[in-house]
């Protein structure tokens, strides 16, 4: 029987809540931390720390050098504050105690606390079970493992002629850099253990194991837990993957694979991929049956539809990866599923950057996904975290999970990096482009958002996961992650607000949190005040040192005589009243990537963008395909993306879009007009804003109103050209020239623009530049 015909008879499996998360990666740390860095696309491959071997002991950068590595870089963990007695763990026992273990510890009490915080103790730790990948051994075996070559060093001292008192002497200094066994040290460097430390500090009394699938160990671990869930042996499952093993073993195997980047990084999908970089950490997520979830009232961060396992089978080497074995996994998450990789927006690949290891994942996934070509062009982003923190190993899997269930979330398609021009095997791909910046994920309401993880691992392990979007009453809402915050300050004198400054200037604040600090300054300020500030700050350091400048000025008496600080406005007069008018751009404003900066910050901004996908008239013209296309990768796709947008029946109801979005952002910020304007199409958006259409009509006749523009233009091809003077100058000029143009805006006393056929508009600007008047065509 063929996959194909299971399909057909079975139906979609039980569906699983992400209630909890957990990270401790390279870079900021933290689950939040961890999103940020991937939003901001940062590249946190850097060269070995001290901390884990020495690259002057090592490398070499000839890879045949025996017992040397040609590798020096990777993804490396920021120290982590760990307090024993807060676990329970005698401090004497740390020295025997692998990190994994203890970092393991440390983002399980984290996914925990997430999982139970709004769960009013309803989740039964005795039934919560602790299941994760953990490959290979722990980085305190080989340590230990090494303080038992003793004979090997005393023979060969021995053989070097030393003196017998000086063998023992030198040996035992070699010995001392070891740690001494002790009782703690077996259960220290076991990696089932990680598990079981888990388990028994935080007092979970369901099953604990740990699974090894290589580098494809958190979704083997995942699969299991979806198994005791489903089958109703556990109530809640801790599963993930924890990798801390980034020694000089670790590398030495990569290295004689060989599989490590010569030039010492890592481009997934790129044509100039060269080899992997070794990464760790540590990534769980805490998960329940979706039913029990939403009864107890968990926050729910997505939700798992599917996982697909599989090997290869007979192939040519035991760690080449088979195109064919991948693509069983994807077929059978999908059955799994119920829905068909067609209605997938978002895929985070294993992708480790081996030019091999890449080809046969795309040829894989092109097998699955070809045959769900929908036919309007590739769908499809494609991406892995690995090109900004490396490969790591057994918790790969989990920072894919992590890094797709906070896309899936916050509704972000999330960058890829270091890709310059795509691989050959993705370049002309009918179903999958590589996205290589942060965009807003925009999703028509006829089904939820969907993201697949893709996970291999050596031996020909295969798994693909699929998750969709939680939209329902208990859907988790993320720490904003705005690349500054706005802090307001409001007193009734100037003292007073000297005081508040001086304060902030002092106060002890930390970067976990920030958003909710700038919060609390909005729910406090009066507009109304005598006195009134604001900051914008990216970080806490940089809020303290505009405040402490803010209070000197205040103290000094030069505030509002000494230039501020830059992001910072202040006034110690009371507000004098007024009346606010909203403005309308019109065509010609349009560009590709247009909105997207409030689509990815502010979820009201972005919920327009889905209107208009949902919209009768304007879904089937994909309007954000138009305002955030993929990345251009040449000036030709470059062009054509903007020539696309500039067109008449794409810009109108595209404008259209992004006027409603700032509508939607002044809505919340509770600022109303007290009059509208509108400058040519931006006519109609005032007519919406006045209150006379809805949005839905204002899309509508945006749409329409350009198609018969367009239509009407296919007649004589046409042009607009903005002229830098008055009608009064402009108009003698045009009847001298004699060249067929009139004026269509008179957009004030300093600029009207033209419109006519193009070979006109084109001797036009040639003329009014000689009689210097600026003059440019529009983009129109």
């Amino acid at each position: 029987m063929t996959d194909r015909r299971l399909s057909s008879r079975r139906s979609p499996a039980e569906p699983i809540a992400v209630v909890g998360l957990g990270a401790i990666f390279p870079g900021r740390g933290d689950t939040t931390g961890f999103w940020r860095d991937i939003f901001e696309a940062r590249d946190l491959i850097s060269d070995t720390p001290a901390t884990h071997w020495l690259i002057e002991d090592y490398f070499d950068a000839n890879p045949a050098t025996p017992d040397k590595t040609y590798g020096r870089r990777g993804g490396f963990l920021s120290p982590v504050a760990f307090d024993p007695l807060a676990f329970g763990i005698p401090p004497a026992q740390l020295q025997t105690t692998d990190s994994a273990q203890l970092l393991a510890l440390v983002a399980a009490k984290m996914t925990l606390d997430d999982a139970e915080r709004d769960s009013g103790g309803k989740i039964d730790r005795s039934r919560t079970s602790v299941i994760l990948g953990v490959a290979s051994a722990t980085e305190l075996t080989a340590h230990m493992a090494g303080r038992l070559q003793r004979p090997a060093w005393v023979n060969g001292l021995r053989q070097s002629g030393l003196a017998e008192a000086d063998v023992q002497a030198i040996a035992k200094r070699i010995e001392d850099h070891y740690a001494e066994w002790k009782e703690s040290t077996f259960p220290g460097l076991l990696g089932n253990v990680v598990a079981g430390r888990i388990a028994n500090r935080l007092d979970l009394g369901g099953s604990n194991y740990v699974t090894d699938a290589a580098c494809a160990s958190s979704l083997s671990a995942l699969q299991i837990a979806l198994h005791e869930l489903r089958a109703g042996d556990s109530d809640m499952v801790l599963t993930g993957g924890v990798d801390a093993l980034n020694d000089i073993l670790m590398f030495m195997c990569f290295s004689k694979t060989p599989a490590l980047s010569p030039t010492g990084d890592c481009r997934p999908f790129s044509s100039q991929s060269d080899g992997t970089m070794l990464g760790e950490g540590i990534g769980m997520l805490a998960l329940r049956r979706l039913d029990d979830a939403e009864r107890d009232g968990n926050q729910i961060h997505a939700v798992i539809r599917g996982i697909g396992g599989g090997s290869d089978g007979k192939g040519t080497a035991i760690y080449t990866p088979l195109p064919s074995g991948q693509a069983r996994a994807l077929r059978r998450a999908y059955e799994q599923a119920g829905y068909g990789p067609e209605t997938v927006d978002l895929l985070e690949a294993h992708g480790t950057g081996t030019r091999a290891g890449d080809r046969a994942e795309i040829e894989g996934l092109h097998i699955v996904f070809g045959e769900a070509d929908r036919g309007e062009g590739p769908w499809c982003a494609v991406g892995s975290v690995k090109s900004q923190i490396g490969h790591t190993k057994a918790a790969a899997g989990a920072a894919s999970l992590i890094k797709a269930v906070e896309s899936l979330r916050r509704k972000v398609l999330p960058p890829t990096i270091k890709i310059e021009e795509p691989a050959e095997a993705i370049r002309d791909s009918a179903c999958f482009y590589v996205n290589t910046e942060a965009r807003p994920w925009i999703a028509a309401d006829t089904r939820p958002r969907r993201a697949s993880v893709s996970s291999f691992g050596f031996g020909g392990s295969n798994f693909h996961v699929t998750l969709e979007e939680y939209t329902g009453p208990a859907a988790a809402v993320p720490e904003r992650v705005h690349p500054a915050e706005l802090f307001l300050f409001s007193a009734d004198s100037a003292k007073r607000l000297l005081a508040t400054f001086t304060e902030c200037a002092s106060a002890e604040l930390a970067e976990d949190g920030f958003s909710l600090q700038a919060s609390q300054t909005h729910a406090a300020f009066d507009p109304r005040a005598a006195s009134r500030a604001s900051i914008v700050a990216a970080n806490p350091e940089e809020l303290q040192t505009k405040a402490a400048k803010l209070a000197a000025q205040v103290h000094e008496g030069t505030l509002g005589v000494a230039p501020l600080p830059a992001g910072c406005s202040a006034s110690l007069s009371a507000p004098e009243p007024g009346k606010i008018a909203f403005m309308f751009s019109g065509q010609g404003s349009q560009y590709p990537g247009m909105g997207a900066d409030l689509a990815l910050a502010f979820p009201k901004a972005r919920a327009v963008w889905d209107l208009a996908a949902s919209h009768d008239v304007t879904g089937p013209l994909k309007l954000h395909r138009l305002a955030f296309p993929p990345a251009a990768f040449d000036q030709v796709e470059f062009g054509n993306q903007q020539q696309r947008i500039t067109q008449m029946e794409h810009a109108q109801p595209s404008i259209a879009a992004v006027a409603l979005s700032h509508l939607a952002l002044l809505e919340a910020l509770g600022l109303e007009a007290d009059m509208t304007g509108g400058h040519s199409f931006g006519e109609i958006m005032a007519l919406h804003c006045a209150g006379v259409v809805d949005a839905g009509d204002a899309l509508t006749i945006a749409a329409v109103r350009g198609r018969e523009m367009a239509n009407a233009a296919q007649t004589t091809e046409g042009g607009m050209l903005a002229v830098q003077a008055p009608a009064s100058r402009v108009e003698p000029l045009l009847r001298t020239m004699g060249i067929g143009l009139g004026i269509a805006n008179d957009n004030g006393p300093s600029q009207v623009v033209l419109s006519g056929p193009v070979d006109a508009i084109a001797e036009a600007e040639k003329r009014f530049n000689a009689e210097g008047i600026k003059a440019r065509k529009l983009p129109v």
